[in-house]
């Protein structure tokens, strides 16, 4: 079963801009339509990038204090699927630790949604605060370690 991941964060940066800033050792994204750029990484991290800039966003998912709504403007999305040939567990890892990678190296508001549903992640005003931790972080311990709070 294939897990979806949404990272979105409020910005105007460019999307290759925040490419770079997710991972800095990867130069090889590829190109789509717009602003889309997408990079395979199954054989490696167990997971695919689609990363685009946009204009009126909106999340809504299930978060600790019932639904949440989020209306960014602009905004760039990485939406990150988790279907590869690596240990689910390790494959979130990675994800997560990318996710800290732009969390630590900007300073947006920003959330991350399961399978456009669940809130799991939300920072606004540079606070971190964790959503639906029984359900999701205490299944992936790495990845609570990996962002804290």
């Amino acid at each position: 079963m294939s897990l979806d991941y949404t990272l979105t964060l409020a910005t105007n940066a460019p999307a290759a801009r925040i490419a770079a800033r997710s991972l800095p050792e990867h130069l090889e994204w590829t190109p789509g339509t717009g602003s889309l750029l997408a990079i395979d990484l199954y054989e490696t991290l167990g997971l695919d990038i689609s990363l685009w800039a946009d204009r009126h966003g909106y999340v809504d998912a299930r978060s600790d204090d019932g639904m949440f709504e989020w209306e960014p403007d602009p905004l760039v999305s990485l939406a990150f699927n988790l279907d590869g040939p690596i240990d689910q567990q390790r494959a979130v890892a990675n994800m997560i630790n990318i996710v800290r990678g732009l969390l630590d190296s900007g300073h947006e508001d920003a959330t991350l949604v399961i399978n456009g549903d669940l809130l799991l992640l939300a920072r606004f005003d540079r606070k971190i605060a964790k959503h639906n931790r029984e359900r999701w972080w205490s299944a992936y311990p790495t990845a609570n370690e990996i962002i804290p709070g």
